[in-house]
């Protein structure tokens, strides 16, 4: 399954802006990222609040007598304002895959490619980590990553006490680094991970060419 994390607050983007409905070449950051998504995940849930993404949820499944799980197409934070630790727990919590896409909504340069190559990455019969995740010249990249569900108990865990740094809780399971070297043999740079936070960073990103080269 494929989880968007669309739980911030954006209070780096200033004058009121969500950063999800940010207009990004003609398309919201996140329906680009739910369309880019949708290629490699069957269903796509955006975690973040109800409310804020109501006209999402139109496609919600309905309860059934024969059915104790139904899949949503939005999930709020089990854990609220609690970062985005607090989105891959309530993902995992809601998935029934053992294999789970979490990706930021604020990362417009991942590329289907990208995403297909985490998942094989995942699904090698000789990587059994709980979690896939890249690293580049600036650290993890955990919320471009794929985790199993059994994360679920380790997040848990670290929210309960207070710890909401997503690589930290990574430290009791098994984890499989693509490093750099990895990602750059297969033709992605640490510019798809590029995040939008800012008035700043968002003119850097048009200014980009996303037909250029992974």
């Amino acid at each position: 399954m494929g989880f968007l994390l669309a739980g911030g607050e954006s209070s780096r983007m200033g004058g009121n802006i969500d950063k999800a409905f940010l207009d990004f070449r003609g398309q919201t950051l996140l329906d680009r990222a739910r369309a880019v998504m949708g290629t490699v995940c069957g269903r796509v849930t955006i975690i973040g609040d109800p409310a804020k993404f109501a006209q999402y949820r139109s496609s919600e499944g309905r309860p059934s007598e024969s059915r104790s799980w139904e899949w949503k197409p939005v999930v709020g934070d089990i854990f609220p304002e609690c970062g985005p630790l607090a989105g891959i727990h309530a993902a995992l919590v809601h998935s029934r895959a053992d294999l789970n896409l979490m990706l930021a909504v604020d990362m417009p340069f991942v590329s289907s490619e990208l995403l297909a190559f985490l998942f094989a990455a995942a699904e090698d019969e000789d990587n059994d980590a709980i979690i896939t995740v890249p690293r580049t010249r600036g650290g993890f990249q955990p919320l471009c990553a794929i985790y199993r569900r059994d994360f679920s108990l380790a997040a848990e865990q670290a929210l309960r006490a207070g710890k909401y740094k997503v690589d930290a809780a990574f430290s009791g399971v098994a984890v499989r680094v693509i490093e750099e070297d990895e990602l750059t043999a297969a033709g992605f740079s640490e510019r798809s991970f590029f995040n939008v936070n800012t008035p700043q960073d968002r003119l850097a990103a048009e200014g980009r060419d996303l037909d250029s080269p992974s």
